[in-house]
């Protein structure tokens, strides 16, 4: 089994004025990659959600908490969903995975063309009621810009945000990471121009990262060598479902549809989309689902 070197640094500038998160997630999104058969293009829009995912949960999440960034394009790839949770567990689905569209002029995949127009959100269940959720126009598609839009807008964190999945020829994925900067109340213009100054001047992280750069090396490139490391932590691609979710959601169903599954099609299968697994639920099974919906409702 190969080791696991996907993790994420949180980092401050000497100042203490900029808060920074890097990450790199090869193995998340090669996993996410495995699961779902994502081409190219898929793999892109879905690695780079992934890793914003992880990036905004580390940033914002405690406890038992969880986020769903929905990235609601009309491109070819369709929706994108990613949840990530406190622990820096994530999980995501694509909606179109065999999605490969030709290159641009640089080479480089046509990301923007892939998830086309439409809406950003971000839902928050912080344990309260009733989760919060954030929504903003997709601005550029290109995932990372409208990472940071959401933040700027939404929640008024002035924020730059980078995100890179490099995929192989064979779709395997060849690296991912990223970063996301968020300037902190004291923090002057004098400051955030000069560290958006040397963001401009990073070569590719793609590049970066396939060369062996870790996530500390571009937190002290990002804000200077005499930042301050703060925190590591691991990340994964883990899936929660169960049999007892998917009994739940069946329970969400109208009575006349779950008499049907029983009558006409004798059971039911549910597929998990995030990670493949699939549930059966037999005559008798869903004939207690149907009792114990009876029940509720009286």
């Amino acid at each position: 089994m190969r080791k696991m070197t996907d993790y994420l640094v949180k980092a401050i500038d000497k100042t203490k004025n900029l808060r920074l998160l890097t990450i790199t997630a090869k193995g998340v999104v090669s996993e996410a990659q495995k699961l779902q058969d994502t081409w190219s293009a898929s793999s892109a829009v879905l690695g780079r959600t992934l890793v914003g995912g992880l990036l905004l949960a580390g940033a914002q999440l405690t406890d038992k908490e969880e986020l769903t960034v929905r990235l609601l394009g009309n491109g070819p790839v369709g929706p994108t969903v990613v949840t990530a949770k406190a622990d820096l567990t994530v999980k995501g689905y694509i909606k179109n995975p065999h999605i490969a569209l030709p290159p641009k002029k640089n080479g480089h995949i046509d990301v923007k063309k892939a998830v086309g127009q439409g809406w950003f959100e971000v839902t928050k269940d912080l344990g309260l009621k009733e989760p919060y959720t954030g929504q903003v126009p997709i601005v550029s598609g290109e995932i990372a810009e409208d990472f940071a839009y959401y933040l700027t807008k939404s929640e008024q964190i002035p924020s730059a945000v980078g995100l890179s999945v490099f995929v192989n020829p064979n779709n395997s994925i060849g690296e991912a990471g990223g970063f996301m900067l968020q300037a902190l109340p004291g923090a002057s213009d004098e400051l955030i121009n000069k560290t958006i100054k040397r963001i401009n001047a990073l070569p590719a992280l793609s590049t970066s990262f396939l060369d062996g750069m870790t996530p500390e090396d571009l937190a002290r490139k990002i804000l200077g060598t005499d930042c301050k490391i703060l925190e590591k932590q691991d990340v994964a691609y883990k899936c929660d479902c169960s049999k007892e979710k998917y009994a739940k959601i069946l329970e969400t169903l109208d009575t006349k549809q779950l008499k049907d599954m029983i009558n006409e099609d004798h059971g039911a299968e549910l597929t998990c989309a995030f990670c493949g697994n699939k549930y059966s639920f037999n005559e008798d099974e869903l004939k207690d689902i149907l009792a114990k919906k009876k029940a509720e409702k009286d």
